[in-house]
């Protein structure tokens, strides 16, 4: 096996480590305190990306698009595409600020959704829309199968009822990718998603939550009622299939998850690295020579994270490697999810403890990175819910065999 990152990558990670140092980074306690501003200094950035996407070279989705896993798929070939190309970019910017990246205009969590299910004729019409995705209900967290809001078809269009909650990015994009049951009685088979445009009547923010950590990123409740989308914004196949069930809904997540790995990867690397240098400053090194039992107990503390953070890494590039190549990944992909989110909570709230007055306050923003790293635990898939996918997959089982 080859672990090295692929060198046509360089230059789209150099520009991302650039981006998270020089203009996440000063910026990004401002954004913490403003909780719900706008973080204006993002649409240059946006300006960027675009060029960033339109001239990719190896003619995939761009640098901060996902595509679907057998777009970049050539036969037996190794392939290093898309989806690698978001995870290596995002894992940077998030070295930078988590909330700052999540709040980058047109590259919404809707987007993903999109670029999974959708026809070529939708994705020529929507391809280059800033999409959030509304999944999570009052009622229906991680148990996406639990989902209550409804659309019924109604001539050309489909009238969409209900309410969704934690929706990122939810006020500023330009549509929501909304996930919806055309018939509740058929349970997972059911659910399909719409995208629905901003300023659709029946389409209302009813408020933006305040949060522990992604300050900068505004988080919308959006109610639904008697929404009228037409029929060409449901994505995919608009008939309900019980054999396929809930699959293509779920290809979404397949791409998501590693790229939420990626973020979490991202965080913990910065909380790392602003340890090392504090400790520099009082004159500690790190020792990778020394055995363990003549280190300081901070050198081995430090080095079991860093191993933990390369396991984690390590899982998330072979999800994304594995999408780039039409293999499934739903096992690989909920595994980096797993082990990603855990290690970025551990990591971070380790390092506030290791550097211990400096990192419980605002002099340093490890506090900060904290908090941030728990939401990278828990959207996308709960901890809980990504093992019981591994089981599922590891012990051949249905959702319904293993609950």
């Amino acid at each position: 096996m080859n672990l090295e990152i692929p060198r046509k990558f360089g230059p789209l990670i150099n520009q991302a480590q650039q981006v998270a140092r020089e203009v996440f980074l000063p910026i990004s306690r401002k954004y913490d305190r403003a909780e719900h501003s706008y973080p204006k200094e993002l649409d240059m950035f946006a300006s960027i990306m675009d060029g960033m996407n339109d001239g990719a070279a190896d003619g995939g989705a761009g640098a901060g698009r996902l595509a679907r896993a057998d777009d970049d798929a050539n036969g037996s070939a190794n392939r290093n595409g898309t989806n690698m190309k978001t995870v290596l970019g995002l894992t940077e910017l998030c070295w930078g600020d988590v909330g700052l990246a999540l709040s980058i205009p047109r590259q919404g969590l809707g987007n993903s959704a999109i670029a999974a299910v959708a026809n070529e004729e939708q994705l020529a019409r929507l391809g280059n829309t800033w999409a959030a995705m509304a999944i999570t209900e009052p009622g229906a967290g991680s148990d996406s199968a639990a989902i209550r809001t409804t659309a019924s078809r109604d001539g050309d269009d489909y009238i969409i009822n209900g309410e969704k909650i934690y929706v990122t990015a939810g006020e500023r994009a330009d549509a929501v990718v909304v996930w919806a049951s055309l018939d509740r009685s058929k349970g997972r088979a059911a659910i399909k998603s719409f995208v629905v445009e901003k300023g659709t009547p029946g389409m209302t923010v009813e408020r933006l939550e305040k949060k522990l950590g992604i300050r900068a990123s505004d988080t919308a409740a959006i109610r639904f009622d008697n929404c009228r989308v037409p029929a060409a914004n449901l994505l995919g196949d608009p008939e309900i299939s019980v054999d396929k069930g809930f699959a293509g809904a779920m290809q979404t997540f397949d791409n998501t998850r590693p790229v939420v790995a990626g973020m979490a990867i991202g965080v913990a690397r910065a909380a790392l690295d602003r340890t090392y240098a504090l400790m520099a400053k009082n004159h500690q090194t790190m020792s990778y020579r020394a055995q363990t039992w003549t280190q300081t107990a901070v050198e081995r503390e430090l080095q079991l994270l860093e191993a933990e953070w390369d396991a984690a890494r390590l899982l998330t590039l072979k999800a994304a490697w594995m999408a780039d190549n039409g293999q499934p990944n739903s096992k690989e992909a909920s595994m980096a999810k797993a082990k990603a989110g855990r290690v970025g909570n551990q990591v971070t709230l380790r390092c506030v403890e290791l550097c211990t007055s400096l990192g419980y306050s605002e002099v340093e923003l490890l506090e900060k990175w904290a908090r941030d790293s728990k939401i990278l635990d828990i959207f996308e898939g709960t901890q809980q819910i990504q093992l019981l996918i591994i089981a599922r997959r590891l012990l051949g089982k249905s959702s319904a065999e293993l609950k």
